[in-house]
């Protein structure tokens, strides 16, 4: 099922909505082409047989798949999810394919405690997320994290300044463009951070080029002017960095941001490389907001 033809209404489906009032849930399944026109008089009489949801009655009958359901209901209450094979997107991007999963749970609990944290203190509307290692998650998490707030309805920023091994632009299936890099070389990117077209309110700044002089790029005034327009700009700005084994760029990240989420992987991370990332933000004034172990 297409996610992105829920956007309008087909010839068909608005000359049987000039025949009969829909449920709204009917009409998108009918727009979304999952649900043949005719067949709703067939479901509105199951419906009401069993006295169960449109959706319900759609399914009991073979018309359509839970799955179809689940989406069309998604865009009902405007919940940006992506149904199970959708290419617009990779499906490590849990959130937005399993939103009813235990480890998507896990991640709303998460959020959860990030908007309590910058309830108290609004400058944590900008955060790095750093790891000792490389393979460990942190891109993974940054790309989940963005759809969630997304997810919330806020104006949300992912910022990939893995300037070394970047994977947001794969992650998000972007095409290649500017980004990061040149805007920090000033080659004039003005219009690099583009919208997701799967996620309304998410707006990714892909990493671009792999540059020569990573480091020197992120510690130039302007990526923390960057941010500043970003902290200005958005509700939320997520950050994804490149592993602290690699190099001093996250170190100089979170410094800029002023706040960080650890990730580490369990039976991966090693404890003493975990120890001195978490030393070393701290000398440089990171408000740590926490810890995350991935145990996936």
């Amino acid at each position: 099922m297409d996610m992105k033809r829920f956007s309008g209404h087909g010839a068909a489906a608005s000359h049987a909505a000039g025949r009969m009032a829909f449920p709204h849930l009917g009409e998108l399944l009918v727009s979304g082409g999952v649900l043949p026109a005719e067949a709703v008089g067939r479901v509105m009489a199951r419906q009401r047989e069993l006295g169960v949801p449109f959706g319900e009655a759609a399914v009991d009958l073979g018309l359509v798949s839970q799955a179809d359901v689940q989406v069309a209901l998604a865009h009902q209450f405007d919940y940006p999810v992506l149904p199970v094979g959708d290419q617009g997107v990779s499906p490590e991007l849990v959130a937005a394919f399993e939103p009813n999963s235990g480890r998507v749970e896990a991640l709303r609990q998460l959020r959860s405690q990030l908007v309590l944290r910058r309830a108290a203190n609004p400058q944590l509307n900008t955060v790095a997320v750093v790891g000792a290692g490389r393979g460990e998650g942190r891109s993974w998490l940054a790309a989940n994290l963005a759809v969630l707030f997304s997810q919330l309805g806020e104006r949300t920023l992912l910022i990939d300044c893995d300037l070394r091994f970047p994977r947001q632009q794969s992650l998000f299936r972007l095409a290649p463009a500017g980004g990061l890099a040149s805007r920090l070389a000033e080659r004039g990117e003005k219009g690099a951070i583009l919208p997701h077209p799967r996620f309304a309110q998410l707006s990714v700044l892909q990493a671009g080029i792999v540059p020569p002089n990573p480091q020197e790029l992120l510690a130039r005034r302007a990526f923390g002017a960057q941010v500043a327009v970003a902290r200005d700009t958005f509700d939320m700005t997520l950050i994804d960095t490149p592993a602290a084994e690699v190099g001093a760029d996250a170190q100089l990240v979170a410094a800029t941001c002023g706040s960080a989420i650890v990730v580490a992987r369990r039976h991966a991370s090693a404890h003493p490389r975990l120890a001195r990332l978490g030393a070393s933000l701290r000398d440089a004034g990171v408000t740590v907001i926490g810890g995350v172990l991935l145990d996936f």
